[in-house]
């Protein structure tokens, strides 16, 4: 059931994408897709022995899964994204995602939850948790000069968004993810918390504010060639409303999970509503992996085939059918994809030797 005690934080955003859409005649030609996961072993306050069951679970079923799958335009697997809490960094935890990633089908970024933050507190937890990612695991990658990360923010409240601060605290953090080598961030849709951006379906550059929380409110949506236009990448997952399925309409934000598996229709709505750089759509996907009845539901057993292979098979099969280019990502790759397109046009100055001659000019 839709829920309208947040319709003015999305509504009018999400018309606005489907005017564009609508009267665009937009065409599209390939399809990204990646899955980023809230993943959260020690959750609910379980054991350490608990948790770590809970990865041999996806140690054990999703390269399994990733190698089962048709391949992409490029004859590559699924990479599952782990988007890990700093607060519950643990080595026997991380080695195995990190063993995953060296196998090609994962790659890990940075998940928090805090509440009441400083600035400086945020900067020690961020830099620590980077250092242990990269030098005890091997994780994480080089943009723009440094160790670079995307970013998921627990409770959805990126920015200091909910309300009375609560779960965040940090005013000023698009800026400080941005000092501290964000790429980009990819907590939204967030209904039906109130920390939902005004901006949906859309990849799109925001501008931090150092006094104003909720930066991710406005921005500049990417385009091609339109280069950087902010301090951050928003990348958004699909949002909008779904008729099918069942009785009353409801929401779909793009989330894989027990209660809301991926269907055939879905998968259409995925590619309707998803953000768009010119022909390219960009499907980002979420879940919560890591809790046993998602995780049973995802990746099935030896016996009983899980949700998320069924779900790469009826991607691979739909967007085959629509003659669309299909091609898994991690949220790494996603980005990589969408600033590939906002590249702006190398152009030749006045009197310029072509690239090709310049080993031969005198």
């Amino acid at each position: 059931m839709i829920k309208l005690g947040t319709a003015p934080l999305w509504v009018p955003g999400y018309f606005k994408s489907r005017a564009t859409r609508w009267f665009g005649k937009q065409s599209a030609k390939r399809v990204w897709v990646s899955i980023n996961d809230h993943y959260e072993p020690l959750g609910g306050g379980v054991s350490l022995q608990q948790a770590e069951e809970r990865v041999a679970r996806w140690t054990d079923r999703w390269p399994v899964i990733a190698d089962s799958v048709p391949r992409d335009a490029s004859g590559l697997r699924p990479k599952y994204s782990f988007f890990y809490p700093q607060e519950e960094y643990r080595p026997s935890l991380l080695e195995p995602l990190a063993e995953m990633t060296r196998y090609g089908v994962g790659d890990v970024e940075v998940h928090i939850h805090h509440d009441q933050e400083s600035a400086e507190g945020f900067r020690e937890k961020i830099t620590t948790f980077k250092k242990q990612l990269r030098e005890t695991h091997g994780l994480l990658h080089d943009v723009n000069g440094q160790v670079g990360f995307a970013f998921i923010h627990g409770n959805w409240a990126l920015d200091n968004s909910l309300p009375g601060g609560s779960w965040c605290g940090l005013t000023g953090e698009i800026l400080l993810l941005k000092e501290l080598g964000c790429y980009a961030d990819l907590t939204m849709p967030a209904l039906p918390s109130p920390a939902q951006g005004g901006i949906v379906n859309s990849i799109y550059w925001c501008k931090g504010s150092a006094d104003t929380p909720r930066s991710y409110d406005s921005g500049t949506p990417a385009t091609v060639g339109g280069g950087v236009q902010g301090d951050l990448l928003m990348i958004t997952g699909p949002l909008g409303v779904r008729y099918r399925d069942r009785l009353l309409p409801r929401l779909e934000m793009g989330e894989v999970a027990v209660y809301d598996p991926p269907t055939p229709y879905r998968i259409r709505r995925w590619l309707d509503l998803a953000p768009r750089i010119g022909d390219d759509i960009f499907i980002k996907l979420y879940a919560h992996g890591a809790r046993e009845d998602n995780a049973g539901a995802l990746l099935g057993d030896r016996s009983r085939t899980g949700s998320l292979e069924q779900m790469y098979r009826w991607l691979h099969q739909i967007c085959c059918e629509r003659g669309l280019e299909v091609h898994w990502s991690s949220a790494y790759e996603m980005y990589c994809a969408a600033m590939q397109l906002m590249q702006p046009p190398v152009t030749p100055t006045q009197g310029s030797v072509p690239a090709e001659d310049v080993s031969h000019a005198e």
